[in-house]
């Protein structure tokens, strides 16, 4: 029996997996930057969330340290030191007041992207379907799709507080699920989860048999007097679900990519059994530095939450002296509001950075429930931020 003819592709052809997927849109907006950065345009990018201030020093420091520890410069292991998962444990009993096993229910992530991309292959087989938030972090989808399986998208309603309808779910699809991917406070919308959500989140999860994936990526960045909880702080959570906590923004620590996964012990160990074939493990270092960033004194962060909740001010002034009708946000690092009348996302986009050489993020790239909205990022220095802003007041007026 002959093998059967396949038709050979080029040898730079892409999978047909990876076709399957749409470019990265932040790499697709950087590109739009660069271009019209390259024509001599003095673009100003309110688009990508990366903090502008450095990493605070006691975390450098103990970086410093412990790169020059030729102890720590080998490979390490998956499921991370001692001190690490200790100090997830102490930083959760303090901040959430959630008991953390740390033999079985922490394991570093290199970076909360990776960690979410990872729990889609380690969980989900063709025919298999992930619940996902929309507008919501493209990797909820993307990861999914990778893994052969199907994403099937949550809509945010902006009446509920921007959370899922839970009762108007498709029951096919909840048959189906066995991820479902949530994210509160919410990227991009800036929502807080609203009371008694959590709660029933974890029913419908037990009902049905998914597994729940918090993306605990914004928690430590809130305003207004607004104190975040983790997911795993609701009761019965931790039966069916897991955390992905990331020192990124709260820490300033984006490209240092360092997170941890939390919860369910035999969710993390399916996880670790993935990682253990795909990487390495995170670096030494990143895992002591991690250290010192949960156990550290937290003055950083309120004068970095001072600064956002700042020029989250300034944003909504503006925005309201053009005519757009926004709500102030009690955390992340965006302003989430609809584009005025007459206008799709990706129009009014289009006009902010045609007249006054502003990037604004179109709803539409977060997913089909994000249409009508715009997102502006906070992590621009004032200056330029200022800068932006009296562009979009002087040309959008």
């Amino acid at each position: 029996m002959g093998t059967p003819e396949i038709e050979k592709r080029s040898l730079a052809d892409p999978s047909r997996r990876l076709e399957a997927i749409p470019p990265y849109m932040f790499a697709e907006l950087e590109r739009r930057v660069a271009e019209k950065r390259a024509s001599g345009i003095d673009v100003i990018s309110l688009g990508i969330g990366d903090p502008d201030h450095p990493t605070y020093a006691h975390i450098v420091e103990a970086m410093r340290e412990a790169v020059a520890n030729p102890g720590n410069q080998g490979y390490p292991t998956n499921r991370g030191r001692d001190e690490f998962r200790a100090a997830f444990r102490s930083f959760y009993a303090s901040r959430f007041g959630v008991p953390i096993d740390p033999e079985s229910e922490v394991m570093p992530a290199i970076g909360a992207k990776e960690c979410i991309y990872n729990l889609s292959f380690a969980f989900l087989d063709p025919g298999d379907v992930a619940l996902a938030a929309d507008p919501g972090y493209p990797v909820y989808t993307g990861g999914p799709v990778l893994a052969g399986a199907q994403p099937v998208l949550m809509p945010l309603v902006p009446e509920l507080g921007f959370v899922p309808d839970l009762e108007r779910m498709d029951p096919m699809a909840l048959e189906n699920a066995r991820l479902m991917f949530l994210n509160y406070p919410n990227n991009p919308t800036g929502a807080v989860v609203p009371e008694g959500f959590f709660e029933r989140v974890v029913e419908l999860a037990r009902r049905h048999e998914i597994l729940v994936v918090h993306d605990n990526a914004y928690s430590e960045t809130t305003f207004d007097g607004y104190v975040a909880p983790s997911f795993l702080a609701t009761p019965g959570a931790i039966e069916v679900g897991v955390e992905v906590f990331s020192l990124s923004k709260g820490f300033n620590m984006t490209g240092w990519r360092c997170a941890a996964i939390l919860g369910n012990a035999d969710a993390i160990r399916a996880y670790w059994r993935l990682k253990t074939n795909v990487d390495s493990g995170l670096f030494e270092a990143v895992q002591i530095a991690a250290v010192a960033a949960l156990s550290g004194p937290r003055k950083a962060i309120a004068e970095m939450n001072e600064i956002y909740a700042r020029r989250r001010d300034l944003v909504l002034g503006t925005l309201r002296e053009i005519g757009v009708d926004v709500q102030p946000p009690k955390g992340t690092i965006y302003v989430w509001a609809p584009v005025p009348a007459g206008h799709t996302s990706t129009s009014f986009a289009e006009l902010v950075l045609e007249e006054a050489a502003v990037v604004v993020s179109p709803g539409s790239m977060y997913g089909p429930s994000g249409e009508g909205f715009f997102r502006i990022s906070l992590t621009t220095p004032d200056d330029r931020l200022t800068e932006a802003l009296e562009r979009m007041h002087r040309h959008l007026s």
